[in-house]
């Protein structure tokens, strides 16, 4: 016991002449709470430990004393082959199905399978005002993805992606290479959407097809963007160390260009507060920095958010958070999440979700509570998995002060949101999460986004 997190916390403590009430109160949780884990009665959480580390100047050791995080989810087989058809339907319910059938079964004349009649298919010409129109189909379909749930906004992706797809095989060069390189940016979207929809298998089986795709377009940067991908899925997963290595990859391709390489260094900042090392940190936020503001790509559509214009003080005040700093991040996300335009309900569910938890965890819980009444009307209408996880550790701070009036309040509608039974949450209880459908060629979301077997 000579060298567990309690004994050690206690050592530290002690030698920074501050006493257990002191460090309760600077870190906001009860001296109760914090005697119990300097005696091992209670398991540590990266939370606390960063707090801890913040007020008592130990630069991360108490972090990096926790134990490794579990391995992440186990990865699902991609989308099939080329050679198959993607069907998608949505039933009364509002759920979404998609499955991927052969197409030599199909033309065997099964299409009764689906209950239509199957309507074969004819050689369309296709010219550069075909691809410029899916272009700005899909800048649309964009549009409507930032402020609405993911399961309607997947339904249209997929289909606009067979579309683009069937073109590609009566266009001539070089419009049938454009047509492949508009199938990667909407495959890769698909991901995205995926990923909102609370399917990680789904979003890394999607970014790994948009690669395929790429290739054929002799697009070859792609794949580092699709890296950046895989690092934001670790990031989510609290997975520091796979984070960092993602986005340093990433990184490794000199030519990808200013709006890739700043993106990637962002995201490998953001996993190094995640860990806890905030000189790292802040080396590779800089670089991002330097990178974004003199991104010219040209490639249409853009790749990342269109609609956060400045990526690193969002970031910034994000990963203070992470760096157990949330008086800090909630001063700067205070200043930043006003400034994402209102139609992007997506950005600012998933910064004012950071917000409100960052008030909670520096112990201004009436701000905490306030702000979150506006995140959850923008939460409701995008109804994101990745927003879920800061509202269900939003819903555990604020139990700590659960007979406080405003928690009270506003208690009931977190729960809502969430799809939480009343009572589940308060006083460091874990929420439900919603979890990935079973590896399959059939996903399937209900109408709140939460993918189940079908």
């Amino acid at each position: 016991m000579a060298h567990s997190f309690g004994a050690q916390l206690q050592k530290l403590r002690t030698s920074a002449g501050m006493s257990m009430g002191e460090l309760a109160r600077r870190i906001n949780y009860s001296k109760g709470h914090l005697s119990k884990v300097e005696n091992d009665l209670k398991p540590p959480n990266a939370t606390l430990a960063k707090l801890c580390d913040q007020a008592l100047g130990t630069g991360g050791v108490l972090f990096r004393s926790l134990p490794p995080a579990a391995a992440g989810s186990p990865v699902a087989s991609g989308p099939g082959p080329d050679d198959e058809v993607l069907v998608v339907a949505f039933a009364d319910t509002g759920a979404l199905h998609y499955r991927q059938l052969s197409r030599r079964l199909l033309e065997a004349g099964t299409g009764e399978l689906l209950g239509d009649a199957l309507v074969r298919g004819s050689r369309a010409a296709t010219d550069r005002r075909t691809v410029d129109a899916l272009r700005a189909g899909f800048d649309q379909l964009r549009v409507l993805g930032t402020m609405t749930s993911p399961v309607p906004v997947l339904g249209q992706a997929l289909a606009h992606l067979q579309t683009v797809q069937t073109l590609t095989r009566h266009g001539d060069e070089p419009v049938r290479q454009q047509l492949w390189v508009l199938a990667s940016r909407v495959a890769e979207y698909i991901g995205w959407m995926s990923q909102e929809a609370g399917d990680d298998a789904g979003a890394l089986a999607w970014t790994d097809r948009a690669v395929e795709y790429a290739l054929t377009g002799s697009d070859p940067h792609l794949a580092s963007f699709a890296l950046v991908r895989r690092a934001e899925v670790a990031m989510y997963r609290l997975d520091a160390l796979g984070t960092i290595e993602l986005a340093r990859r990433a990184q490794a391709d000199t030519g990808a260009g200013p709006r890739i390489l700043g993106q990637a260094a962002r995201c490998e900042a953001q996993g190094h507060a995640l860990a806890g090392d905030a000189l790292a940190y802040e080396r590779a936020l800089e670089r991002a920095e330097s990178l974004l503001a003199t991104a010219s790509d040209a490639e249409a559509p853009v790749l990342g958010s269109a609609s956060v214009s400045d990526q690193v003080p969002l970031a910034r005040g994000w990963s203070l958070y992470d760096l157990g700093r949330p008086g800090e991040a909630a001063a700067v996300l205070d200043e930043q999440v006003p400034r994402i335009p209102e139609v992007a309900r997506r950005a600012r569910a998933r910064f004012g979700a950071r917000r409100a938890l960052a008030h909670a965890q520096h112990g201004d819980v009436e701000q905490a509570c306030s702000v979150a009444r506006d995140v959850l009307v923008d939460a409701a209408h995008v109804d994101s998995a990745t927003v879920r996880v800061d509202l269900r550790q939003l819903v555990r701070t604020l139990g700590r002060w659960h007979t406080n009036s405003a928690v009270r309040e506003i208690h009931p509608d977190l729960m809502s949101l969430l799809h939480l039974q009343e009572g589940v949450g308060w006083r460091g209880q874990p929420g439900v999460q919603a979890q990935a459908s079973p590896s399959s060629s059939l996903r399937t979301w209900d109408a709140s986004g939460n993918p189940s077997s079908s």
